[in-house]
């Protein structure tokens, strides 16, 4: 199941002697797709590179299913993908970013591969469904052969089931017809297992490797592991070394070639041994720039023995974000939130309550990982493999013997519903992690059995089970790497993609490895982060924006401002309920004005589809597998009746503009945090200017860069000011900020961090640090309360001495050191980047 334990061995240091890994300075992700291809890529490369990055961040290059928008959908490891232009392409582009000391950072799939509409697109996945077992592909894949009954003529050897039919087969079979070879059904094409071909089709389908089965069937009789619920996505084996091998040569080949330079690495929680995967990958590569996809959960640390830069940079964006929201107004909105659910939002009612203990977003987390897991919830066919080896253990062992399966079924239930990270790093042959240990008892500690319930034996041997504590065996090896998939598999859809669109308090909390039961970092917090980050990860991503984040950095900005004005906002959303009508469910309802808020403006369709999909992704009035189409279409004309209501659309662009200086500040504000606190920044496409997206597919569409490029040649005084004056012009403005700070880290290393403190009774509204001897950063937090108490009045920033002025990067002025009044620091820009020569610093 697993290869060898190996022993620890040190990460890959970023900055080394000379030959070692040059990490980036900043990077800027393209999402490629048929409308955005490798040339077009190319023909980016000097805006770019005059914007001050380093590295373009590449989404998906290998063949992916014909018009795929996201590339993760894998048919073909050994090309690269000619609906983006192929590898001509690809190396032109490479050759076009060498010109302009630009490299390519390539995202890795490593967990999965599509299951194709027509199938033979994947060919590996083709031949299995042809030759079963006896494939020399049946390796890649990870098939539990034996949990459906093979074809008639050999039961014992197990088949794969394809849940893919419209309605019970009996229903279907006069759709199902015989084409030479091949078994059709519409789009679909299978091949036939050979010397089946002239059978008549009830016995022809007996005889296939593979079982085509009624959709609704996955959920409860799936036995191939897939990418979360996604039935269409088939999980690779690819810690059996054929497998890294021949889905990873491609882009081995081409980073030896010179022509990636480092990568990122998809979902790595997916795989069976995430260590030992990362360090055949650093073996090939000899060490090559790489981050991984890593959800880390409240103080969770990413694992030391890693062979990596880091994350993808979601611990970040969650400290980012957390720092310029209000802790206590945060918790303030909940319980409005709250009553307006209840329908109990009088004006005014509720603003100084506490919030409810346990938070209801961690009760909303519990209880979506706990129906995922229920007996016949979504991940059901992956708890039901699991209870299949424990059976098979205990069954091997008298000492391990009489654990019913409903017990051992309920025991997984209750510990993967409890369990408080995405999942543990155990490695069969090799003591469990103490850490994980932790997060076992932690989970365990959450249960009270009840009368009736697994008996307490029955959760420790589980729990046992999950360390590897009750030595090897090919089933208990198997079964403590399979209860660590399908624990990330629970976390992500069970928090991320079900209770992050139940509970809607303020939406911006509801991001990838986000906390909304703990709104708010406090700046001593955000600091000791930032230290343990640069001694540790100094070379890990950072980011704001992503191709998965459900509202760009922009749109979380604005909705940072409402947890300053709990009370206001909740008047507001009731007072807009009133006003549209009778609404089909004020959850919805609630989120329909913070989405409006946060995307302003937004046209109905952008509206209507976000809505839709997180309704879905609730599962509560309908989802993806049992719409109600009544609800939705009643969500979809409540929504669209807004931008028919003359009141009410000039009243949210009316708080909506009321709201711009205090997002003004907040926008400007993490995207300096970003661009200078330790590690490197990743910017999402189009995010150098204020970008309002919302959840996938709206945040993956093509951007306009020849546009930002022709706005990018303005004068330094231009993008300053803008037309209206300082503030006037926000896009000019982020848009300046960026391209300076990145230009900055391109010249220089940043340095070590420390944080600076103000003076005065305004203190607590500066964020402020140094790196180095040379750079400042200076941001404002709050802004909303900051002007409520008066403004900066006397407080003052201490710039420390030494020789020559320091010079505010963003506006040109200088500053003698020593203090300096923040209302003269800050009144053009919230926020300031302060620099002295290098030979001062």
């Amino acid at each position: 199941m697993t290869s060898p334990a190996e022993p620890a061995q040190p990460r890959p240091a970023g900055d080394g002697p000379a030959g070692a890994v040059r990490p980036p300075t900043a990077s800027y992700r393209l999402q490629l797709q048929p409308a955005f291809t490798l040339r077009d890529a190319a023909a980016a490369v000097p805006y770019l590179a005059a914007l001050g990055v380093s590295h373009l961040h590449l989404s998906p290059l290998l063949e992916a299913t014909a018009g795929s928008t996201h590339g993760y959908d894998t048919v073909d490891h050994g090309r690269v993908s000619e609906q983006l232009g192929g590898e001509g392409a690809l190396r032109e582009l490479a050759a076009e970013a060498g010109r302009h000391g630009l490299r390519l950072i390539a995202d890795l799939v490593p967990n999965h591969m599509a299951v194709p509409v027509p199938e033979q697109l994947n060919q590996p996945l083709w031949h299995v469904l042809r030759d079963g077992p006896d494939s020399p592909y049946a390796r890649w894949f990870d098939i539990d052969w034996a949990a459906q009954p093979g074809p008639v003529d050999a039961p014992e050897r197990g088949r794969l089931l394809l849940p893919l039919l419209g309605d019970r087969l009996g229903a279907v079979l006069g759709e199902l017809t015989v084409d030479g070879e091949v078994l059709r059904y519409h789009d679909h094409v299978f091949p036939l297992r050979p010397g089946t071909e002239r059978l008549a089709l009830p016995e022809l389908l007996e005889r296939q490797w593979y079982r085509l089965a009624w959709w609704r069937l996955a959920r409860t009789e799936l036995n191939y592991r897939r990418f979360f619920t996604v039935n269409d996505l088939i999980a690779l084996r690819v810690e059996v070394p054929e497998v890294f091998e021949a889905t990873h040569g491609t882009l081995l080949r081409l980073h030896a070639e010179g022509v990636l330079d480092g990568f990122r690495i998809d979902h790595p929680d997916g795989l069976a041994d995430p260590r030992g995967y990362l360090r055949r990958l650093a073996d090939a590569t000899g060490g090559a720039y790489t981050v991984v996809e890593k959800i880390l959960t409240g103080d969770e640390e990413l694992p030391t023995d890693w062979p990596c830069a880091g994350t993808t940079g979601y611990d970040a964006l969650r400290r980012i974000d957390g720092v310029l929201t209000d802790h206590a107004g945060a918790g303030r909105l909940t319980v409005a939130y709250q009553r307006f659910l209840d329908g109990s939002d009088t004006p005014g009612a509720g603003a100084g309550q506490p919030c409810a203990d346990p938070h209801p977003a961690a009760v909303a987390g519990q209880r979506g990982r706990a129906q995922l897991t229920a007996e016949r919830g979504e991940l059901a066919a992956e708890v039901d493999r699991l209870v299949r080896l424990a059976e098979r253990i205990c069954a091997a062992e008298p000492e391990l013997a009489d654990h019913a399966p409903w017990e051992l079924r309920e025991a997984l239930h209750r510990i993967l519903t409890a369990y408080p990270v995405y999942r543990p790093y155990v490695r069969p042959g090799e003591p469990a992690p103490e850490i994980a240990a932790e997060h076992l008892r932690a989970a365990l500690e959450q249960q009270r059995v009840p009368a009736g319930g697994p008996a307490a034996g029955t959760l420790e041997l589980v729990g046992a089970l999950t360390l590897g504590r009750l030595g090897s065996s090919p089933a208990k090896d198997e079964f403590c790497v399979r209860f660590a998939q399908t624990a990330s598999a629970v976390a992500a859809k069970g928090v991320e993609d079900t209770a992050f669109y139940r509970f809607n308090a303020l939406t911006a909390l509801n991001e990838v490895g986000g906390e909304p039961s703990r709104p708010g970092v406090a700046p001593a917090e955000f600091h000791a982060w930032c230290e343990h980050v640069e001694r540790h990860w100094p070379h890990t991503m950072t980011a704001l924006s992503t191709h998965d984040t459900k509202r760009s950095a922009d749109a979380r900005a604005r909705l940072a401002v409402l947890a300053e004005q709990p009370q206001f906002w909740a008047d507001e959303a009731a007072a807009w309920t009133t006003a549209a009508g009778p609404c089909p469910d004020r959850n919805c309802a609630w989120l329909l004005w913070q989405t409006m808020v946060a995307a302003w403006p937004l046209s109905p369709e952008r509206l209507v589809a976000a809505l839709l999909k997180a309704a879905r992704e609730a599962k509560q009035q309908t989802s993806w597998t049992a719409p109600d189409p009544a609800f939705e279409q009643a969500l979809a004309d409540y929504a669209r009746g807004v931008y028919a209501n003359p009141g009410l659309l000039p009243r949210i662009e009316g708080l909506v503009r009321a709201i711009a200086p205090y997002a003004r500040a907040n926008t400007l504000g993490g995207a300096l945090l970003h661009l200078t606190v330790p590690g490197v920044p990743d910017l999402y496409q189009g995010s150098e200017e204020p970008l309002y997206t919302l959840v996938d597919p709206d945040n993956r569409a093509p951007v306009d860069l020849g546009a930002l490029a022709v706005r990018l040649t303005d004068s330094p005084s231009g993008r300053l000011t803008g037309p209206d004056g300082p503030g006037g012009d926000l896009a000019r403005e982020k848009l300046h900020l960026t391209t300076t700070a990145l230009h900055l880290r391109r010249e220089r290393p940043l340095g070590a961090y420390r944080p600076l403190g103000a003076h005065g009774p305004a203190a607590g509204h500066l964020l402020a640090f140094r790196r180095g001897a040379g750079v400042i950063t200076a941001v404002t937090r709050l802004p909303y309360g900051l002007e409520q108490s008066g403004g900066w009045l006397d407080s003052t920033l201490d710039l420390p001495a030494g020789a020559g002025p320091w010079t505010d990067r963003l506006t040109g002025r200088e500053f003698d050191p020593g203090p300096v009044p923040l209302a003269e620091l800050l009144d053009h820009y919230p926020t300031a980047l302060l620099t002295r020569p290098q030979e001062h610093a």
